[in-house]
């Protein structure tokens, strides 16, 4: 397939977004695009904050804004953020769009017009302090499943467990804090899921090479206790996609909105079509990519969440597109994320525990973050993020294998030849060697690229990146050229070609110091973005005589005084 969709989880409009929020979605999508983009393909990532539900409302009423004032500033600030990290979003909407309201709008009427959506009478929820109904977040309990007492109406965030309000054990106000709540009757919209089971059943088995992890926990909500349940899709709130709306085939849903998360990932799609608005693109600029009757046929959608968004888009989202009896696209691959604790625990806005993206780049540039988080993904395990293994990782693969590679070779260069690439001497086995051992290198990376396994890829780059070190160390120009300045100069030469080459490959991992080197090479970063065709040609590549210049340093090493600095400052402590 040709071209290539990728997606990665909306992050919620309530605050900036936590290391583990990052690492569980966008950086991992982020890297995959960019290695995509690489090989040639025809890649479209898109984003959006999504803006809708009881976390928005509720924030809003925190930082005392209306609640569409308060979304207009965080879409801002995590866009801000986005292009701070250096996330390569081709489009990064929000979900409170009039496209995103107008397509809401679409499938719930296709759904309804399919036999898929219900009017049911529902007990709900209701403060008599706060004088309105509690929907999903706007009530806070004692999970039934697991015990954790902090569980929110819609999900636990502890055990993932999907919930409705009147599950939760010593439930009480998220606004208010009161606990003498009621439950009332009011009519909302099913989602008739558990008529689409079989065939959401057969989708997933004809997906292949998922994660376990993404199988697992689809396969757990189709089947474990009761199975696939129906699914409320309104609430009763101000701020969202009116339920009532023109030519809505119900009556009765005056003062509701669709569920967050019925309308958040139809945002994927509403965002598509806002990036091909801005270009010009008309409507068929947006269909090709999602209706297989439009040419979706030849994409591959690639969706990146950590794990408790995992049912919403291996289920619910899978529900509303093949429900609508329309020919949407289904999703081919989701690769979901276990989660990033902080030093043994979890993150917390509220305590101060852990390093949100602001702090982070406040902290250090963006690629030691890059790097280290996906160096050390999530994938097969939770991974414990602690300021020693951050230390370490930076300093040992960033400042000493890459780093000082690329200040030895050209710091080396300017001295004996001056800032020219020089030209003399012959390449021999050595060289052979490291062309092919590098070429081993980089076909496992890109295989395990191309595998979503972005942690085996980190480490299949990191030993290219020590190859050239090892290759430098045996070949020892700085010794050579006192007896055999030729062959010192092809040895540099080699080495300079190296370091484009680390310029190209490394893009997806560490976008700023790839694109230094290059620069530093004189070379344009955006015309050498190409993987290689081979290593042996990429050693070749750089005329003799080609000027450079040596760059700034590219990694300092992170102090222990630093460590042990912000491991006080991010520890929670009072």
């Amino acid at each position: 397939m040709a071209r290539i969709l990728v997606t990665s989880a909306l992050p919620y409009i309530n605050g900036v977004k936590h290391l583990g929020n990052l690492v569980g979605s966008m950086l991992p999508a982020c890297a995959y695009a960019r290695f995509m983009r690489l090989r040639g393909r025809e890649v479209l990532y898109i984003c959006a904050t999504d803006e809708h539900g009881t976390p928005a409302e509720l924030a809003a009423a925190k930082a005392g804004l209306p609640v569409a004032e308060y979304c207009a500033r965080m879409h801002q600030t995590q866009k801000a953020l986005g292009e701070g990290f250096r996330l390569s979003f081709d489009w990064f909407g929000r979900s409170s769009s009039g496209r995103n309201h107008a397509l809401t709008q679409h499938f719930a009427a296709r759904l309804h017009a399919e036999g898929l959506i219900d009017e049911v009478s529902t007990r709900q929820v209701y403060s008599p302090a706060d004088g309105r109904f509690l929907p999903d977040r706007y009530v806070e309990g004692t999970c039934p499943n697991c015990g954790y007492d902090r569980a929110r109406g819609d999900q636990c965030e502890n055990c993932t467990k999907q919930l409705d309000p009147t599950d939760l054990l010593n439930p009480r106000s998220a606004i208010s804090g009161a606990t003498d709540l009621e439950v009332r009757e009011t009519k909302h919209l099913f989602l008739r899921q558990s008529a689409l089971k079989e065939r959401l059943a057969e989708w997933i088995g004809s997906r292949h090479g998922w994660p376990v992890l993404t199988t697992s926990i689809a396969k757990k909500w189709l089947n474990d206790g009761e199975g696939l349940q129906d699914r409320g899709i309104t609430r009763d709130l101000d701020w969202g996609v009116p339920a009532q709306f023109e030519g809505a085939p119900w009556t009765g849903m005056d003062g509701k909105v669709f569920y967050v998360w019925f309308d958040a990932p139809i945002e994927y799609i509403a965002a598509t079509a806002e990036w091909a608005d801005a270009r010009g693109h008309g409507e068929q600029g947006w269909r090709r990519w999602w209706r297989e009757d439009d040419g979706a046929g030849d994409v591959r959608h690639v969706e990146f969440m950590a794990k408790d968004n995992i049912p919403f888009h291996t289920l619910s989202f899978p529900a509303t597109l093949m429900g609508s009896g329309e020919a949407w696209k289904l999703a081919d691959f989701i690769k979901g994320y276990n989660w990033l604790t902080y030093e043994g625990g979890k993150f917390s806005t509220s305590q101060g525990r852990g390093v949100f993206m602001d702090q982070a780049l406040e902290i250090l540039p963006s690629d030691f973050w890059r790097w280290w988080l996906l160096a050390n993904a999530p994938e097969t395990a939770d991974t414990d993020f602690t300021w020693a293994a951050f230390q370490s990782g930076a300093n040992k693969d960033l400042a000493d294998v890459l780093g000082n590679f690329v200040s030895r070779v050209t710091k080396f260069c300017r001295s004996k030849f001056g800032e020219t690439v020089p030209e003399g001497g012959e390449y021999g086995a050595e060289e052979a060697a490291l062309a092919a051992e590098l070429q081993g290198r980089l076909d496992a990376m890109a295989a395990a690229m191309e595998a979503v396994e972005i942690r085996r890829a980190a480490a299949e780059l990191r030993a290219a990146w020590v190859a050239g070190n090892e290759y430098l160390q045996r070949a020892a120009p700085w010794a050579t050229f006192k007896t055999d300045p030729a062959a010192a100069a092809a040895t540099t030469r080699c080495a300079l070609n190296l370091m484009r080459l680390y310029g190209i490959v490394s893009r997806p991992f560490i976008p700023d110091a790839a694109d230094a080197m290059l620069r530093a090479l004189g070379l344009d970063p955006e015309a050498e973005a190409r993987w290689p065709e081979s290593a042996a040609a990429a050693l070749n590549a750089l005329p003799a005589g080609a000027a450079f210049t040596v760059p700034d340093n590219l990694f300092a090493k992170i102090e222990d005084s630093t460590r042990e600095a912000l491991e006080a400052q991010f520890s929670g402590a009072s």
